[in-house]
């Protein structure tokens, strides 16, 4: 008896190929240049935005210290600035820290508050006097801004500092700076300065702050006193 024939199985369809993006957004060789090739294509009026812009995060991969000073007067660009500042970030050189503090008098609005993000991320504890100002001014997006950075920057004087905001400000400003001291305390702890840490959490857990930050701040507590207790 003649068994059936089994249908052939059906060739997949082939998968269309991804769509090129056009040429103004196509990267080029831009991966794979040196600093010197990123900064003539970040000086020259012919290069599309999106070509200036991988440049300035291509040089900041690269840590071209002789990138800073032109990255440094894009900071107040209207396009490229965020892309300045991607640059500036990861960059080893000091002088890329100051770069970011002399910004802070030049820059206004949503570009001034990326430059303190970016002080944050670097932990510049230079800047600690300049965005202690911030944290105390009328500018509340300014003032959350600065509470941020300095908790992520850390260490005893942005704990004195933070701690002392929290009966100096109001609403978000407030919030700000209570979330901040949070980081802050953790960044104690990972200096290795754990009596400071704990002082810090003990202030939180006992204010009228909202409910999260203080089981927050209690939690610390917890987790450090039962981490520093030795088996039987």
């Amino acid at each position: 008896m003649q068994q059936p024939t089994q249908p052939a199985p059906a060739v997949p369809a082939a998968k269309p190929k991804p769509p090129e993006p056009p040429p103004e957004f196509q990267e080029g060789a831009i991966a794979t240049m040196d600093a010197a090739g990123l900064l003539r294509i970040v000086s020259d009026a012919k290069s599309t935005e999106f070509q200036k812009a991988k440049s300035c995060v291509r040089l900041g991969e690269l840590g071209a210290k002789e990138a800073i000073p032109v990255l440094a007067s894009l900071l107040g660009d209207e396009h490229l600035s965020v892309y300045a500042r991607y640059g500036l970030e990861p960059m080893a050189d000091p002088s890329a820290d100051d770069a970011l503090r002399a910004a802070l008098t030049k820059q206004k609005g949503v570009r001034l508050i990326g430059v303190i993000n970016s002080i944050g991320k670097r932990r510049d504890a230079k800047a600690i006097p300049a965005l202690v100002k911030f944290m105390h001014g009328p500018d509340v997006d300014l003032a959350r801004a600065a509470a941020s950075a300095l908790g992520c920057i850390g260490g005893e004087t942005s704990a004195k500092e933070l701690q002392a905001a929290l009966s100096k400000t109001t609403g978000t400003t407030r919030a700000a700076v209570a979330d901040a001291c949070l980081v802050c305390s953790e960044r104690l702890l990972a200096e290795g300065k754990r009596d400071q840490a704990l002082a810090f959490y003990a202030a939180l857990s006992a204010t009228d702050l909202p409910k999260p930050v203080r089981l927050a701040a209690m939690s610390g507590i917890i987790r450090e006193e039962t981490l520093s207790v030795k088996p039987r």
